[in-house]
């Protein structure tokens, strides 16, 4: 990805955080596009393998924080992506009414002829408040309640869709665990299967 597409990637991801609800209705379908479409290698790597990772990941570093990222995080780092906020309730894996348009925009993408027929992770990430464990399954269940929007109200093909929960395996910002940033929703390229 050139360094003008990515800093566009970043500049977009952070208004979308900075701004919240207004934020939201900016993103736009071709915004999600033009960072899915492309992918540029094909990675064998299942939704089940990278929460196990996730898992692994927490088991061997126990504690609050964990000191390195995920093993594989070189390998999602190379796939096209693109990070999103989508609001849930407290503690919960209901996604805020407002963030609809946002489940709305990455549909609209998906249903496009640039991206119909790839494979996509759904993954949701978490701020570091809380238990790791907990933050795991709490991702995990809103990375669900996002592929279940997609699939049932925007009639998106589930076949392509995976969701994975990592918690605050991967943190946005390392440096603010506990940021908002940090909770968001990514979706990964991962080509055609």
């Amino acid at each position: 990805m050139n360094k003008i597409l990515l800093a566009g990637l970043s500049a977009a991801f952070l208004a979308v955080s900075a701004s919240g609800l207004a934020a939201q209705t900016k993103l736009s379908r071709n915004e999600i596009i033009n960072s899915l479409q492309g992918a540029q290698q094909k990675v064998d790597l299942t939704a089940d393998e990278l929460q196990k990772a996730a898992l692994e990941n927490i088991q061997k570093y126990p504690g609050a924080n964990a000191p390195n990222t995920l093993p594989l995080a070189d390998k999602l780092a190379s796939l096209r992506q693109f990070n999103v906020e989508i609001t849930f309730d407290f503690d919960s894996a209901r996604i805020r009414p407002e963030s609809y348009e946002t489940v709305g925009l990455i549909a609209d993408a998906l249903h496009t002829p640039y991206l119909q027929g790839q494979t996509f992770f759904i993954v949701g990430h978490t701020d570091a408040k809380g238990a790791r464990e907990y933050n795991l399954e709490l991702s995990l269940k809103r990375a669900q309640a996002v592929r279940e929007a997609l699939v049932t109200t925007f009639r998106v093909p589930g076949d392509y869709l995976f969701a994975v929960g990592l918690g605050e395996e991967q943190l946005r910002d390392p440096s603010k665990p506990d940021a908002a940033v940090n909770r968001r929703v990514q979706l990964i390229n991962l080509g055609y299967r």
